[in-house]
């Protein structure tokens, strides 16, 4: 473990699954004060009042993690979030984008009492968001809120990263249970921009900085985020009564197709990247992301890896980013397309025994108005790119009334 003072400080905006299993682990155990920022009164109150939690480690030998030295902020006492800013070592937000939307104001707000504070102590704000462009985003949404004469170049270091720990939807029983406590894999491995940083990269146990972030961040998109789905979506296809990934990758033919989509972003992304993707060395991740996948004690559903198909089969997102790659490179999608057609059909329901609401409505959205008007929409397909999409579905053997109009 790495050993430092006592007077670091991280202030964490979300302190849900990611924001404590991860970011907030890894800087407590690296001798950092992790101060969470959340909208849950209970989370925070409970925060205050035992100063730790534990993460429990899902694996065949399950590990118990005390997280300590940690305390919250409800997300409404704007002007103690403003002091914490302004006197943090380092900063994180977690929240997901509509919350993303939500904190930057008041970021916004403790970067200024900061810089009031002092005119030459930048703060390096870690992005543990799964959003491509994340920096440029945020920079933009900042410059909004900020003044003009505000130096934010020099001022904020904005530290892309590429989230790839797996951690699944709780049972309700184990939240009643202890309501800080939370579920998580083994890996621990938080890579993240190593030049968007104005300060020294912290040294901590588990960081990973990387010199070319886009194939970082495209690597997650492009191969973990794409063969969880393809799991799913190829899954409840074939076996609609099984509940788990791991079910259904146990299945050989499950297996086979997710591996050979995975594969196949696995080129796109060799020909995006060709100086820092080496060749053999995507094979080893797919594999190791494949027995991850197959991890029973992270009990997975397919229903979280597969739902929001707003999201997750928009324009550029884990199917159609690779999609649109490989058309413009001229490499086989095939594996791809029909990762994209399974999950048009999905409809996998939650423990209870619900649909994600919005999923209801894009099935009910290709009914009304037929598959290919609304893949051209959330894809955003050109002309050929819809054409090498029904010439798949084709060669799939589909029917004419199944493909739409």
């Amino acid at each position: 473990m790495t050993s430092g003072n006592n007077n670091k400080k991280l202030i964490l905006f979300g302190a849900g699954k990611i924001g404590r299993s991860f970011i907030g682990q890894l800087f407590s155990r690296g001798n950092y004060e992790v101060v969470f920022v959340d909208i849950s009164k209970d989370i925070i109150n409970e925060l205050n009042k035992r100063k730790n939690y534990n993460v429990v480690i899902k694996s065949e030998d399950e590990e118990l993690l005390n997280i300590n030295n940690v305390r919250g902020i409800w997300a409404g006492d704007e002007t103690k979030i403003v002091d914490e800013i302004a006197d943090a070592s380092i900063a994180a937000v977690s929240v997901g984008l509509n919350g993303l939307r939500s904190v930057i104001p008041i970021i916004a707000k403790g970067l200024l009492e900061r810089y009031n504070k002092s005119t030459n102590n930048p703060l390096d704000i870690i992005i543990a968001e799964n959003l491509r462009n994340a920096a440029e985003y945020l920079e933009d949404e900042l410059k909004k809120q900020l003044p003009e004469w505000y130096p934010i170049e020099n001022m904020v270091g904005l530290i892309e990263t590429s989230i790839g720990k797996m951690v699944p939807i709780m049972l309700k029983k184990d939240m009643e249970e202890d309501v800080l406590q939370v579920f998580a894999e083994p890996y621990n491995t938080l890579i993240l921009d190593a030049n968007g940083f104005k300060n020294p990269i912290p040294k901590i146990d588990g960081l990973a900085p990387k010199e070319n972030m886009k194939a970082w961040v495209d690597r997650k998109l492009f191969i973990h985020n794409l063969g969880h789905v393809c799991a799913a979506y190829y899954g409840a296809s074939r076996y609609p009564d099984l509940k788990y990934i791991h079910e259904v990758l146990a299945h050989e033919e499950i297996y086979r197709f997710t591996r050979e989509a995975m594969l196949q972003s696995s080129h796109i992304l060799e020909k995006l990247y060709p100086s820092v993707f080496i060749d053999g060395e995507l094979i080893d991740h797919i594999d190791d992301l494949l027995s991850r996948f197959c991890n029973k004690a992270l009990g997975d559903t397919i229903f979280r890896v597969g739902c929001d198909l707003n999201r997750k089969l928009s324009s550029n997102d884990r199917l159609f980013a690779p999609f649109h790659a490989g058309i413009k490179l001229n490499l086989p999608v095939d594996r791809i397309i029909n990762g994209i057609i399974f999950g048009t059909s999905f409809n996998a329901k939650d423990e209870s025994g619900n649909f994600f609401e919005d999923d209801i409505k894009f099935i009910r959205r290709i009914k009304n108005n037929g598959l290919k008007k609304v893949l051209k929409e959330v894809g955003a397909l050109d002309e050929n790119e819809i054409q090498v999409i029904f010439n798949q579905l084709e060669k799939n053997g589909k029917s004419i009334n199944l493909i739409g109009k």
